[in-house]
This record gives structure tokens, sequence and C-alpha cells, in this order.
């Protein structure tokens, strides 16, 4: 086994803005009609000034393209995501090889929870049935109830439901292709989840591609500064 470089890990330690843990839950469900749903959660403490700082649409923006990033760069390049402006496509190498594609995001952000939802639409890997159904989410979920002096503990996940993989089957297959289902993607999947949560704890938030809700954050920024000057 490959021994990890202690100066590497130190590094890692300094850089850290955040401390994160993995919560287990049940990694997935099967539903009888082939669909599966699975969930992959952390806790995350970090300041409660960098919670703050970053707790606005657009980073909300900002940490669904570091999910892509992540996904690209855990697969050494082979996973690509492409940008329409009413779609996202997860590409091996590129088109026409469509693994997942998925409608353009729906944000929410209300009181102490956010959610960034990719409703799927089809692809390589979703079988006939489950096109135009289920959605990838990521979810940040905040508690001033977890506040230890100046830190505080939020919890982000990602979950996948309703979704119905090609490569489980149907029919006299299903039984078998479920369990191949979760002996590979599944279990790929949920490795590079959880590390995407694990990477959470520097806070390095990428740049969104698209850009939508920064330019409506600063357009909601214009409009407080009118009302101050205004007396409003």
């Amino acid at each position: 086994m490959r021994q990890r470089d202690p100066r590497r890990l130190l590094a890692n330690r300094r850089d850290a803005l955040a401390r994160v843990k993995i919560v287990q839950v049940p990694e997935s469900g099967h539903s009888e009609d082939g669909s599966v749903t699975s969930k992959q959660t952390a806790e995350v403490t970090l300041p409660r000034s960098e919670l703050d700082r970053i707790w606005t649409p657009e980073y909300l923006e900002r940490l669904a393209r570091t999910y892509w990033r992540f996904l690209t760069r855990a697969s050494l390049g082979v996973l690509r995501v492409l940008y329409t402006e009413d779609a996202r496509e997860i590409a091996l190498i590129g088109r026409p090889f469509v693994l997942l594609r998925f409608h353009k995001p729906e944000y929410d952000v209300e009181g102490n929870r956010a959610t960034v939802t990719w409703p799927i639409e089809t692809g390589a890997l979703v079988a006939p049935q489950g096109r135009g159904k289920g959605f990838l989410r990521i979810s940040v979920q905040r508690d001033p109830a977890t506040e230890r002096g100046d830190e505080i503990t939020g919890e982000v996940s990602s979950e996948v439901a309703n979704f119905y993989p090609t490569i489980a089957g149907s029919g006299n297959f299903a039984r078998v292709g479920r369990a191949i289902y979760r002996a590979t993607q599944l279990r790929i999947h949920i490795i590079v989840t959880n590390a995407f949560l694990r990477s959470l704890a520097r806070l390095d938030l990428e740049e969104s591609v698209v850009g939508a809700l920064k330019a409506g954050a600063r357009e909601d920024r214009g409009k407080e500064a009118a009302g101050a000057s205004s007396g409003a």
C-alpha cells in the first residue's frame, strides 16, 4: 500500500477552513418499479463568520459547479461536463457519448436550507422507463443550535432519487442486474461523492460557468444600496 506523504497531509490541514465528518446513512434503496435512491451526507464544521459569508445564492451555484469540477478531476478528465442553455450533460470524453443528461438546475434558498436540483432527463446510464424521472440534488442545511463558540456545524448531502439505472436491467435479469449495479456503478458513485464531501474542508468553491445567481445577487445588493441611500 502506498504511504501518504506526511508533508501533504500537513499542508491539507493548514489549508482546511472546515472540518468534515461523513455521516453513515443507508447507501441505497430499490423500489419495486426498479428505481433507486442513494444519499450521502456529511457534517461540516466551520467558523460562523465563514458560513455567513458564503450563505448566498451565488455560493450555492458555485457549490454546484464545484461538484462537476470534482467529478471531472476524479475521473482524470475521462468524464466531461457539457453546458447548454437548458441542460447539463455528463459525457464520456465528449458527445455523442452522453451518460447522463439533466435539465438545467433549480435553486432554492429559504431560511436555513438551500438546495440545487438537476432533474434527470435521459442518457446511456438511464433506463428507458426512467427518462424524464428522478433527480440529483445537493442540499445544505445550517442549524443555529449547533453553534459552539465561533463555530457552527452544517449538513451537506448529495442525493440521487427515483433513478432507473440501465445496468440494473428488468424482468428475470433484474435481481442480478441490481447486484451488478450495487457492486459497480453505485459503489463508484458513493466513493466519489464522499470524496467530494471531504474536499469541502478547504471551502474552495469554483466560479460558476453560467453565473446566473451571481448576477441576481449583484442586482439585489444594488437595490439594497439604493434603498439605504434613499433612506428606505
